[in-house]
């Protein structure tokens, strides 16, 4: 039962399908399911680039990239690309309660604008070099897997920053090393499996520990502590950092 709360825990924090709806969940379960993140990013990344491989038989990579990355976006809500707009705006605030409020504040400005903008240039320019391939599958599932890894290990890392409940609360209010092991070690098999180059296997890791550091040193140096937004704009960045990758070693 526990773990099949966990679970659901897992895929009703990460995406907008209706599983939360079977019975109601606590912090504690997301917590607990924090260490299935790997799997659910996966799920994520298979249907993404899995419309990618179809729709690119069919139709001009570009758009066919567009469409997978609209349907990612579908499923989960567009939950990252918020937090990584919410980061590119409350940043640049002088103080750190004024970027704790600004990035309270879901109203887009210039910088959450131009990160959104980047972000999905980068993503779907990525997606279009392989779609209409198997790649544009086993790519995205490695980078869903390895970016869903950000949370439970932000959260052994540094304090909650926000004064007010938000949604990273639940990983910090409940930290486990066991389980951010856990994390980082499906997601790693995940990726193994996924990508079979010597080369670009162990690139993709350091990529993602890279992006995880670098995100993790910012937020502590600019807010204290981490939030949700910073989970969410982190995963975003490791996500198509990792396709970047994966994509350049071909």
């Amino acid at each position: 039962m526990i773990a099949l709360r966990a679970l659901v825990a897992a895929f009703s924090f990460l995406t907008v399908l209706p599983f939360g709806r079977l019975m109601a969940l606590d912090g504690k379960d997301v917590a607990r399911g924090s260490v299935l993140f790997p799997v659910v990013g996966a799920s994520i990344g298979a249907l993404t680039g899995g419309a990618a491989w179809v729709l690119g038989d069919h139709l001009p990579p570009l758009l066919a990239a567009a469409l997978a990355v609209a349907l990612g976006a579908a499923v989960t809500g567009a939950l990252h690309l918020d937090g990584l707009a919410d980061c590119a705006d409350g940043f640049g605030a002088r103080t750190i309660e004024d970027r704790l409020r600004v990035m309270r504040d879901h109203t887009n400005g210039t910088y959450g604008g131009t990160a959104l903008l980047l972000d999905l240039i980068i993503r779907v320019s990525a997606l279009a070099a392989v779609a209409g391939t198997k790649d544009a599958l086993l790519f995205s599932i490695a980078a869903g897997a390895l970016s869903r890894i950000v949370g439970p290990l932000l959260a052994i890392a540094l304090p909650y920053a926000q004064a007010q409940p938000g949604a990273g609360e639940a990983l910090n209010s409940f930290p486990s090393q066991t389980r951010a092991a856990g994390v980082a070690l499906i997601a790693g098999l995940i990726t193994f499996f996924c990508v079979d180059d010597s080369t670009a296997y162990p690139l993709s890791l350091v990529a993602t520990a890279a992006v995880i550091a670098l995100v993790g040193w910012t937020a502590k140096k600019r807010l204290g502590g981490v939030t949700g937004d910073v989970m969410g704009a982190a995963s975003e960045l490791v996500e198509i950092t990792v396709l970047t990758v994966l994509v350049a070693t071909l």
